[in-house]
């Protein structure tokens, strides 16, 4: 463990360290609680152990500060002096100690009293270490909650989380954004003929292309079936178009058979918008954009 001493005094402060480190620990060591908080605050550190009476900042000063900084790991405080009484005791674990030890120092005491800091340190790592793993759980169920397995893009709760985003952008800078939707000409045709684990390799193959071609700040769903929808913040609908253009030479680079084509490949088709259009008086509710792309 690494351990700071806070002790103002030099023989103690010395005996202090030279018996820590027999029991194998790291020591710091700081001549008064001011010195203690600064290394504290630059420094991972498992145990304290501080004197009680220091000038300036003294242990349950320095305490409370420690208590006070919300750290992810756990730090041991043990408050060392020759004040006796339970008052004193009640007063440093209000003020936040984990222990309590009595000047003159018995070393074998105090290396019961380090093994149980070693330990409760060592659960608090372990349960923040747990914590973490349930962190990095929740978000990655949270992501794929949000993205279509097979297409590997947003779905239509992401969709639906990000058109009220933008709604929020439009209300407060009045600006809109350009929507297209795009799909597989003839699908059914190549599922038919190719089967629908071929149609599924088609729909990856389009997404990513999708996903490759458009600008870093637009976003790409699967809206159903071999539909994507694709949102261009700050786009006109010429624009749109011109983006969905590159989207569509994208996809015949491809050069995916498909019989059913006059060109023998697969291709994409696509239409674009802008929301809000220009007839609205007022903006609509976002989700209507999807409606407006679908029935024009």
């Amino acid at each position: 463990m690494k351990v700071l001493i806070a002790e103002d005094d030099a023989v103690s402060r010395l005996t202090l360290r030279r018996a820590i480190e027999q029991f194998g620990h790291e020591v710091l060591v700081a001549t008064d609680g001011t010195d203690a908080w600064e290394l504290f605050r630059r420094d991972e550190i498992d145990v304290i152990v501080s004197d009680w009476l220091m000038p300036g900042m003294d242990g349950l000063d320095l305490c409370r500060r420690v208590r006070a900084l919300q750290r992810e790991t756990y730090t041991y405080f043990m408050l060392l002096t020759s004040l006796e009484g339970k008052q004193h005791f009640m007063q440093g674990m209000q003020a936040g100690a984990d222990d309590y030890l009595t000047k003159p120092l018995d070393r074998e005491e105090l290396r019961v009293r380090l093994q149980v800091a070693s330990r409760v340190t060592s659960l608090h790592h372990q349960l923040a270490e747990k914590t973490r793993e349930l962190e990095r759980a929740n978000h990655a169920l949270a992501e794929s909650a949000r993205r279509d397995p097979l297409a590997g893009l947003g779905n239509r709760l992401q969709l639906r989380e990000d058109l009220y985003r933008l709604q929020r952008w439009l209300d407060r800078y009045g600006r809109g954004f350009g929507v297209a939707l795009c799909d597989v000409d003839r699908f059914k045709l190549y599922n038919d003929r190719y089967g629908h684990v071929a149609g599924n390799d088609v729909l990856q193959a389009l997404s990513r292309a999708v996903a490759e071609t458009i600008r870093s700040g637009d976003m790409a769903y699967r809206y159903g079936g071999e539909e994507l929808l694709i949102i261009m913040p700050e786009q006109s609908a010429e624009t749109s178009v011109i983006a969905m253009e590159r989207v569509r030479e994208a996809v015949e680079r491809l050069a995916i058979s498909h019989s059913a084509n006059a060109t023998s490949r697969v291709r994409a088709s696509s239409r674009s918008a802008r929301w809000p259009p220009a007839r609205l008086p007022t903006p609509s509710p976002p989700m209507k954009a999807e409606t407006m792309i679908v029935t024009e």
